[in-house]
């Protein structure tokens, strides 16, 4: 049995809450959404995939950090703002930590080439990343009202517009993600 077609389990206080965004945060350096895909899908069983892919495009379109964003819907969704600062604490204390120590260490060795080369190997860790998110996800875009077809046409034109055009993020996300929504409320549209 997969688990996505298992029972869905809440989270059983703000604690847990806590410890899981804690966790998934010290194991997604570079990138936490694939490591919060399987944390709060096929580990914890709080979301499903198309539960999941919901709260990420909201946490997109919402200013800040999408995995903060996450924690803080998810958290008040279980627990109003006991929940929402305790998912939000675990996400964001020990990256802080991690990261202010780390500024110090590079700050340090600044001049040391190697430092500059591991820092572009992240770089393309983290892409890679992120696009192991895209295609574990795009089987949950079946049930969206765009449909598979045109959603993937919106990733690759968008893809081609910033990545290879050099067009502006903003102006992309607001010409596409109009159209997108557009399309979608046709679409719905009884």
């Amino acid at each position: 049995m997969s688990s996505n077609a298992q029972a869905p389990r809440t989270p059983q206080s703000p604690g847990e809450l806590f410890r899981v965004f804690n966790r998934l945060a010290l194991q997604g350096f570079g990138g936490v959404m694939p490591v919060a895909q399987r944390a709060l899908v096929d580990q914890e069983r709080w979301l499903d995939r198309e539960q999941f892919l919901e709260l990420l495009s909201i946490s997109q379109i919402l200013p800040g950090p999408n995995i903060v964003n996450m924690a803080l819907i998810l958290g008040d969704r279980h627990f109003g703002w006991r929940g929402a600062f305790a998912a939000m604490s675990g996400v964001l204390l020990a990256p802080l930590v991690l990261v202010l120590a780390l500024a110090v260490l590079a700050q340090q060795l600044r001049d040391q080439p190697v430092v500059n080369d591991a820092l572009r190997g992240m770089g393309v860790a983290a892409a890679g990343l992120v696009l192991s998110t895209a295609v574990r996800l795009a089987g949950g875009l079946q049930k969206n009202a765009l449909g598979l077809a045109a959603c993937t046409a919106f990733v690759a034109l968008t893809a081609v517009l910033v990545g290879l055009l050099r067009w502006p993020l903003v102006g992309v996300i607001l010409g596409l993600g109009s159209t997108a929504i557009v399309a979608a409320w046709w679409r719905l549209k009884p």
